[in-house]
């Protein structure tokens, strides 16, 4: 939620709010360029979680995060998740969101 104001915020400088498209292009693109590099957006470092590798935990790149960020602005992979609360698009990315709290 916090990463989707942040993204009305950006289109709101970048046309007419709230009739442009910029919001959803602007969240794939902070998903590819953020989770992609670092395994977090802002919001999710403010949440204390990040989105990793299931495979090994690193970061996934950015042209995972971008399918990633792609699928999840479709909205029905994050509806449907398994045992490990992965949807769709954490497992066409191979990712996991993990908390990153540390005691």
């Amino acid at each position: 939620m916090i990463d989707w104001v942040l993204c009305l915020l950006v289109a709101g400088f970048l046309g007419r709010f709230p009739h442009n498209n910029w919001p959803p292009l602007i969240l794939i693109i902070e998903y590819a360029f953020f989770i992609g590099l670092f395994g977090q957006t802002p919001g999710m470092w403010i949440m204390k979680i990040a989105c990793v590798s299931v495979a090994d935990g690193r970061v996934i790149g950015i042209p995972r995060a971008f399918l990633r960020g792609l699928l999840l602005s479709l909205l029905v992979p994050a509806l449907i998740m398994d045992r490990q609360r992965r949807g769709w698009h954490d497992k066409a990315a191979g990712s996991i969101v993990i908390e990153t709290r540390r005691s």
